[in-house]
């Protein structure tokens, strides 16, 4: 694993991109790269107190179509939980693009077309980025532990790494995602539209190695369940057009297609398909850290049972808390700070802060 520095531009050209924002909560934003054990360069942005930060850092780990920034440091107020939870915690906060994903190294399959490549970036996969960013946050705090949070595929990303090297977590937040927890599923797994017809277990053949996305495609499943007419009473409309324009650009062949569309590694399809179908892709019973579960009421992802077998399983765990976000969508932490943002924040930040008592 190695680490390298991002040039004076770059880091000038993310400052930039961060706008106004930065001097008023006095926060700094460096970039970073990581390589991970099998090789494979990671994206990362560290996002931290202008005047230093203290105890465990937090590493941030996006879902399965937008990367990392557009996910947790976007340049508008409300759309930045990585600025977030570095001011409030006081903490250094990595945000990063797993493999496949935004800045990171892209396998080379994803420059044909997708028919041409089974799902990429499986879990497997994604869980050694994770841990090149942990040794990234481990070597420039002076921490043995990092505190994990995950959203929705990223929650079971997150929660896999942490079974696996329990020793390197301290903390794990899991925020709305799938854990095996019933064999059905609304809108994934077996008898879904991207089940295999000759193998309702499998997912269909014909999903490819990657996903195309343009703008239109990231918000239906946000406004569906907003359970509100005006989706803006709900949602900052800046916040949506900051998610999409930097979801947009963080794939620099967007604009070479009608509509622009990004690329996203279609393996965290697969491994979600299985999980919505009842098979955990890791046990939960591996990990002895202090884990907050985290569910929105309108989440369309995650099911309560997969929070109650996470909880079933997670035997060794120093502790496991359970939340629900009363009338929350998926986006949480994208929503109006009265919609479900606030209270998310405040869960985690009492979760993470030092007084918490596990």
């Amino acid at each position: 694993m190695s680490v390298l520095r991002a040039s004076k531009a770059a880091v000038l050209a993310a400052a930039l991109a961060a706008g106004p924002a930065d001097a008023a909560s006095e926060l700094v934003r460096e970039e970073l790269r990581a390589t991970t054990a099998d090789g494979v360069g990671i994206r990362v942005r560290e996002v931290q107190p202008r005047a230093g930060a203290a105890g465990e850092p937090i590493i941030l780990v996006h879902g399965a179509r937008v990367p990392g920034i557009a996910s947790f440091d976007l340049d508008v107020p409300g759309g930045s939980l990585a600025a977030d939870l570095a001011e409030r915690l006081g903490r250094a906060v990595f945000v990063l693009d797993a493999r496949g994903y935004g800045g990171s190294d892209r396998p080379a399959a994803m420059d044909r077309p997708a028919t041409e490549s089974r799902p990429l970036a499986r879990g497997h996969e994604v869980v050694r980025d994770i841990d090149a960013v942990a040794r990234i946050a481990a070597e420039r705090t002076g921490s043995d532990t990092v505190a994990l949070v995950g959203w929705a595929t990223g929650g079971m990303w997150s929660a896999w790494y942490a079974a696996l090297w329990p020793e390197r977590v301290g903390r794990l937040v899991v925020l709305n995602a799938l854990y095996g927890g019933a064999d059905r599923h609304p809108t994934l797994g077996p008898g879904s539209p991207v089940a295999d017809p000759d193998h309702p277990d499998r997912l269909s053949p014909k999903v490819g190695g990657y996903t195309l996305n343009t703008e239109a495609a990231l918000f239906p499943s946000w406004d569906r369940t907003i359970p509100a007419e005006d989706k803006a009473s709900w949602r900052d409309p800046a916040v949506a057009e900051a998610y999409a324009r930097t979801a947009l650009a963080s794939d620099a062949a967007s604009e070479t297609r009608e509509p622009p569309a990004f690329r996203a590694p279609a393996g965290a399809t697969e491994d979600s398909f299985l999980q919505a179908g009842g098979r955990r892709l890791f046990d939960a019973g591996s990990i002895t850290a202090p884990v907050l579960l985290v569910r929105s009421e309108h989440d369309f992802w995650s099911r309560p049972e997969d929070m109650a077998a996470f909880v079933h399983d997670a035997v060794r765990s120093q502790g496991v808390r359970s939340v629900t976000l009363p009338g929350a969508t998926h986006y949480a932490h994208l929503d109006r700070p009265e919609r479900g943002r606030d209270a998310l924040i405040a869960e985690i930040v009492a979760f993470l802060g030092p007084e918490t008592d596990q």
